[in-house]
């Protein structure tokens, strides 16, 4: 993918003056993207409309977290689902999984390659009784063929993330996967943390329109922590366990039949529309962030299709720069049968010594982190070229 107009990496760095991003080799943005100047003016702005409003800030608080829901809409392209909000990715989703009928689909099927926020939660629940089968995550290019091998009738949801966070690894064919979920009454539950503003992914093609999905804006929105999202069906009826008073706000003033039970059962109440999975009150500093941070896309032109596009040239510049190194493969290596279109954010290199070697590159500057004996370096769209090639030959330096 090329963009006929490319972002100017240079340019763009100067916005981010707090971070610093000019003098340092942050090949993090995998994990923690650089947040533009102009979220600090958002934070301040969230203490004074508090110090203002008091009390009657949440409307306007409101608005913040409105304009961050429609630029999730938009980048999932996306015409059939609600948003809900809320401070972690683990927090969501275990408002989704209180809501399954574990009593009587006491399964749920994952594969050995998800992030810590489901893979722990899901150990514990095995621990309780729950039955969970997880599938080989590699190779992603079969991983939705395994995932549904594993679905039968007893089965409450699969959790599988569209791109691998150790590897970057795209996984195609999520829709077939709910489709085989549909066909037994099952849900489909997809981590996305790694694909929102990098590796763009349309809903209504890959066939998710039914399917839950979760991220956050920790990574590559640059809207920092206390972003994550649930997007689910305007059709779920599901009732979460662990809910909180924010998803009565539709019911109070009327205090109408519980949705979800048949009419006129009593039942505690669920609003219709995006506050189903919603918590209670929080701080909304995190959306006044991140409203802007979106204005500041905006202005700039950073489209996910661009930003897309510099990653892809990005990365491509690391693999360039990493194969001219000609390392012992024993040492440090990279998986080649992967083409360049099927990686998310980041490139994965496999290495016995990855600690080793992070620590070594901290040392001389060049920040990147490790999953076990894989060394990840993400680049960004403030990065140049120039510096991804420093980078690139310090770590020539540290394994050589």
């Amino acid at each position: 993918m090329t963009d006929p107009n490319p972002i100017d990496t240079s340019a763009l760095a100067e916005h981010y003056s707090h971070f610093r991003v000019s003098e340092r080799l942050l090949l993090t943005g995998h994990s923690h993207q650089a947040w533009p100047d102009v979220a600090l003016e958002g934070q301040q702005r969230a203490w004074l409309d508090a110090a203002q409003h008091v009390d009657q800030k949440w409307s306007v608080a409101e608005a913040k977290a409105e304009r961050y829901r429609g630029a999730l809409t938009a980048l999932l392209d996306d015409q059939t689902g609600y948003v809900s909000l809320g401070h972690s990715t683990h927090e969501l989703v275990t408002r989704v999984l209180s809501a399954l009928p574990l009593a009587t689909r006491p399964r749920l099927v994952t594969t050995d390659g998800e992030f810590h926020s489901i893979r722990r939660q899901l150990d514990r629940l095995a621990e309780e009784g729950v039955e969970v089968a997880k599938v080989a995550a590699l190779p992603a290019s079969t991983l939705a063929e395994r995932l549904i091998s594993e679905v039968d009738d007893r089965t409450a949801a699969v959790l599988v993330s569209c791109i691998l966070f150790q590897n970057a690894h795209i996984v195609p064919g999520l829709g077939d996967v709910l489709e085989a979920c549909k066909k037994v009454g099952a849900e489909l539950l997809v981590d996305a943390y790694h694909s929102t503003n990098v590796a763009p992914i349309s809903l209504p093609e890959e066939g998710l329109g039914g399917a839950f999905i979760v991220g956050g804006g920790y990574k590559y929105m640059q809207v920092g922590e206390g972003n994550c999202w649930l997007r689910f069906p305007r059709d779920c009826r599901l009732r979460p366990v662990l809910t909180g008073w924010f998803s009565e706000f539709g019911t109070l003033a009327d205090q109408k039949p519980a949705i979800g039970t048949s009419d006129g059962e009593s039942g505690v109440l669920y609003s219709d529309g995006p506050t189903r999975f919603a918590g209670a009150t929080y701080d909304p500093t995190s959306h006044y962030r991140a409203a802007a941070v979106l204005d500041f896309f905006a202005e700039q032109g950073l489209t996910q299709d661009r930003l897309r596009a510099c990653s892809q040239h990005q990365i491509g510049l690391l693999v360039t720069e990493f194969d001219a190194l000609d390392l012992d493969p024993v040492v440090v290596d990279r998986d080649r049968s992967v083409p360049l279109e099927s990686l998310g954010g980041f490139l994965a290199l496999t290495s016995p010594e990855a600690p080793r070697i992070k620590h070594a590159l901290a040392e001389r500057g060049v920040h990147v982190d490790h999953r076990g004996h894989i060394l990840r370096l993400g680049p960004a769209p403030y990065l140049t070229d120039e510096q991804l090639g420093e980078a690139m030959s310090m770590l020539g330096d540290v394994v050589s």
